[in-house]
């Protein structure tokens, strides 16, 4: 098997299951990086643990946890370091939406987008920053949105756990520097997803037009993405934000 740029490194990748965190699995794993998937669905992120194992001949395994419970990141955290012997790399993909417009939005709606997409972000970060912080290396990449640069009418919960996670990145950036940790994010625009299908033609040719490139993204463009920022062609960049819209927020 020729030489993978990833192999011998652990990567989390939450939210790994299915979508752009699965997109993300498989471009990691087939430059030879072990995987632990963290899902709240455990069947589903077993299935793709497993099926990447097969394909691409590495080390995987899968975690059920609510990476909004300090508890259980805490847990799936520890059970990885036992089962791989560290980590790094940390993908925090995990996220959800509960759109509304912000006069009928219930605070139910609020809470629950805040505490998967930034709250659980904090959780994983605070995790895995100790033991990188030993090895004196890690890569961190959160996962944002284009709608927490510009907004976006009926996502105020959203785009504020977005915009919330680009100023984290950039402020955990700064305090794990000097010990060779690199935290960035990608922010995609609108991808291709379970999401996106469940729109009409129409919607989607709306879409489009608001995008420069005239077409919805592919999970892979996010997935190429966080690879380069895993690899040791990124080794000078920390604090930053990647685009990834085609051209929709410039």
């Amino acid at each position: 098997m020729q030489n993978r740029a990833l192999e011998r490194k652990i990567a989390i990748i939450t939210g790994g299951a299915i979508g752009i965190g699965r997109s993300i699995a498989v471009k990691l794993a087939s430059d030879g990086a072990a995987l632990a998937l963290v899902d709240v669905n455990a069947e589903a992120a077993r299935a793709t643990a497993d099926e990447l194992a097969a394909a691409h001949g590495v080390r995987t395994a899968a975690y059920k946890a609510d990476v909004s419970c300090w508890a259980e990141v805490e847990a799936f955290v520890d059970a990885v370091i036992a089962e791989f012997g560290r980590v790094d790399i940390l993908v925090n993909n995990a996220g959800i939406t509960r759109d509304n417009l912000l006069m009928r939005m219930t605070e139910q709606e609020w809470d629950a987008v805040i505490d998967i997409n930034l709250k659980g972000s904090f959780n994983c970060m605070k995790a895995v920053c100790r033991p990188m912080m030993k090895q004196r290396s890690g890569r961190i990449i959160n996962i944002a949105s284009v709608v927490g640069q510009m907004g976006n009418a009926g996502q105020a919960n959203y785009s504020a756990s977005k915009g919330g996670l680009i100023a984290m990145t950039k402020t955990v950036a700064r305090e794990l520097a000097s010990r060779g940790i690199l935290v960035n994010a990608v922010a995609p625009g609108f991808i291709r997803t379970r999401m996106t299908d469940a729109l009409t033609e129409d919607q989607k040719k709306k879409l489009s037009e608001l995008i420069p490139l005239t077409r919805l993204g592919e999970p892979e463009d996010v997935a190429n993405a966080v690879w380069f920022l895993c690899r040791d062609e990124s080794s000078y960049i920390t604090g930053q934000v990647i685009a990834v819209n085609g051209g929709m927020y410039l």
